[in-house]
């Protein structure tokens, strides 16, 4: 399998973020990329290749023009306020507040286009997004050209970045992007199969009400979990999306048997809905010893996860999300892609 990575992405380090009441520097660093790259190499996976460059336009197929217009301003808008500190927001427009006016100051617009405070800035920041973005769609491109299966290894992540919002780490939807380029490659129909351990609720909110694009999302409780407000199970889609949307919320603690049933379940459905093409958001913090999540997996596992979705038979693009146990990182995300190799 073929693997595509940007050196680029390094640039996003030093960032903050504020979580349990405290400003902490942020667990997605660039040590989890570079320990993924280093397993690739280590067991064989194949070749790794640096990507392409994309003009925006793609993006700004999911994503409002305005909000990719945004982000490569916001370093420069901090800095021309006389800031060099890693950026943070700390207003948001939220129920009773208007959200439709567009403010113009950067304090002002860095919560008008975030739902949280996990999308910190540097000046590398916005070339790491860009090259994460181009990532993606290189990889993409392998498997639109006929490759059984193709590693978009992708830092920043991106399936909490919805229509016209950033946070939880994640700027533009890589995966989103990826589903949009298939179907305009050709694609009938697309699924995406998010396993990362928090929901993927900007891609829920991209596809919502679409059924060319189905989401399968196996994640936490949103009750107990971040991101809290989108993931339950009666969130099926709406208009032509109805039924389209599929979430498996599961309590903290949950171990291998529970999530393998719902990854079943989720496989069952994917395979029914027949799309063309399957884009796996790889989440591994679905480990036991990740520093912020609850899931009981064990390195074991991600081979057998691997496996399930080669079973599938579709054609595959596996895009990096989360995971945050940095000295098993490499371990279970090669861990999957190995198992969907060897299947």
């Amino acid at each position: 399998m073929r693997t595509i990575f940007s050196p680029k992405h390094a640039g996003h380090a030093g960032h903050l973020e504020l979580i349990s009441g405290k400003l902490v520097s942020g667990f997605e660093k660039p040590e989890r990329a570079q320990f993924i790259r280093a397993r690739i190499d280590e067991v064989g996976l194949g070749p790794v290749d640096e990507p392409e460059s994309h003009d925006l336009s793609h993006a700004c197929r999911v994503h409002r023009a305005d909000f990719i217009d945004f982000l490569p301003q916001v370093w420069p808008m901090w800095e021309a306020s006389g800031r060099t500190m890693p950026t943070l927001p700390f207003a948001f427009p939220t129920r009773g507040l208007r959200g439709d006016k567009r403010p113009e100051g950067i304090d002002a617009l860095l919560g008008f286009y975030a739902f949280d405070a996990g999308a910190s800035f540097v000046a590398g920041t916005w070339e790491a997004v860009k090259s994460s973005y181009d990532t993606a769609l290189t990889a993409a491109a392998l498997v639109q050209d006929g490759a059984r299966a193709a590693f978009a290894l992708c830092r920043p992540p991106g399936h909490h970045a919805g229509t016209s919002f950033m946070g939880g780490y994640c700027y533009i939807n890589n995966a989103a992007v990826a589903c949009q380029w298939f179907r305009d490659k050709g694609a009938a129909r697309v699924a995406v199969l998010d396993v990362d351990y928090h929901h993927g609720n900007g891609t829920q909110e991209i596809f919502y009400e679409r059924s060319d694009v189905a989401v399968f999302n196996l994640h936490a409780d949103p009750m107990v979990e971040f991101p809290y407000f989108l993931g339950h199970a009666e969130e099926r889609g709406a208009g032509e999306g109805e039924g389209f949307n599929h979430n498996y919320p599961m309590p903290f603690g949950t171990g291998w048997e529970a999530w393998s049933a719902s990854l079943e379940d989720a496989c069952q459905k994917l395979a029914a809905y027949r799309p063309d093409v399957v884009v796996v958001s790889l989440g591994v913090d679905t480990f036991e010893k990740d520093p912020i999540s609850q899931f009981k997996l064990k390195s074991e596992h991600y081979p057998r996860i691997g496996a399930r979705i080669a079973a599938l038979g579709l054609p595959s693009l596996f895009v990096m999300e989360g995971g945050y146990a940095v000295a098993e990182i490499g371990v279970n995300a090669v861990g999957v892609l190995t198992g969907f190799e060897e299947a």
